[in-house]
């Protein structure tokens, strides 16, 4: 086995460990009713460490996404609450002012050279008093009157059971054409491939997790919205960062960036691009967020960059740059989110549980540093 399969087995024993520690603590910690809602802050928090893995491969980071995160929903519910926007319509400003932000924030760091922890941190304080002016430090409902609408339905509607399994055999069929299609890619160049028993039974697990969690989805109210979308996300980020040129160049800037301008790969536009595609993603958790917590509060976004940071780095993604996978990031949220989760179900104080990310995020770092250092 590689060094990345032997880490995914890691993660998944320690997924385990976190689950029947709390399940023992706790029995509704497994019950499907707090898995649906588990899988909801899932989606959120890994679908905002997909689009940091994005900036990390290229040996950059964000501080500035939790901030991000709360500006985003709260443009949006402003513009549905109080000025009376379709909900449809109101996301269309709050994307485009995200894609704006994070293209700004790519060409300081690369063109003006500016270090990205610099740029971002300010970014984080510029984006968070922007974000409490805009909803003037109140609570802004993201549906007036709570009537339902396309703003709240983003984590209040769920799909029906059969939909829900129709989806979940797409995103199987799809993940195994797109392994598949990556063997014979790799046979094709001449380059090493995993024994296809190996390939089978990862797939064969997969396929028994998404069962599973399909099975548990529906028997409290159907797979969630925020389960589609981050698959979706998901599926999208895999492609882009192992089939395509941009990906692969992502890698190769992360590994060696001198050696990467040197081969005649336009370096600048590869990490502005990765940004703007985070401050894309940025936008999508945003929605999703504010929506989860039903209102645009001072609060929303608060720390989610670290957690998204965390979730990268568990999964083995290097904050130097050129390592880092989209199932490893799913682990590592899957980690985060779990011990979130269990804390909150068992009422722990706010002060453990920043005790715990903070932990949980130091340990993250020395693993990086003892696996990656070179």
């Amino acid at each position: 086995m590689n060094r990345e399969t032997v880490r995914n087995l890691s993660l998944a024993a320690s997924l385990a460990v976190v689950w029947i520690f709390f399940a023992a603590l706790s029995p509704s910690y497994l019950s499907a009713r707090n898995l649906t809602s588990l899988s909801v802050e899932l989606s959120i928090t890994a679908t905002l460490a997909l689009g940091m893995l994005l900036v990390m491969l290229p040996g950059q980071i964000d501080l500035s996404a939790g901030s991000g995160v709360g500006l985003v929903g709260g443009i949006a519910a402003v513009l549905v609450f109080q000025h009376g926007w379709p909900a449809g319509a109101a996301f269309v400003p709050a994307i485009a002012a995200a894609l704006a932000i994070w293209f700004a924030q790519g060409a300081l760091i690369v063109l003006q050279r500016i270090p990205a922890f610099i740029i971002t941190l300010g970014g984080m304080l510029i984006l968070k008093g922007s974000f409490w002016l805009i909803i003037g430090a109140h609570s802004i409902p993201v549906s007036p009157g709570g009537r339902p609408n396309l703003f709240s339905l983003l984590t209040t509607y769920y799909f029906s059971p059969a939909v829900g399994s129709v989806l979940a055999a797409a995103v199987f069929v799809a993940v195994v054409a797109i392994v598949w299609r990556g063997r014979a890619r790799r046979s094709g160049l001449g380059l090493a491939v995993e024994a296809g028993e190996l390939t089978f039974l990862k797939l064969f697990i997969f396929g028994q997790a998404l069962l599973l969690g399909i099975l548990t989805a529906n028997r409290f109210r159907g797979v969630p919205l925020p389960v589609a979308i981050f698959a979706a996300v998901a599926v999208g980020t895999h492609i882009l960062t192992r089939h395509t040129r941009f990906g692969r160049y992502l890698y190769a800037i992360g590994g060696n960036e001198e050696a990467a301008l040197v081969s005649g790969i336009p370096v600048s536009r590869i990490v502005i691009g990765a940004y703007v595609l985070l401050g894309g993603i940025v936008a999508v958790t945003g929605l999703m967020q504010t929506a989860y917590a039903g209102a645009s509060t001072t609060t929303v976004g608060d720390l989610m960059e670290l957690d998204a940071i965390a979730a990268c780095v568990i999964g083995g993604t290097s904050l130097r740059g050129g390592h880092g996978t989209v199932v490893g990031v799913l682990f590592g949220a899957l980690i985060m989110t779990s011990l979130l989760n269990g804390m909150t179900l068992l009422a722990i104080s706010p002060e453990v549980k920043f005790i715990a990310r903070g932990a949980v995020l130091t340990a993250a770092v020395w693993l990086d540093v003892k696996l990656w250092r070179r």
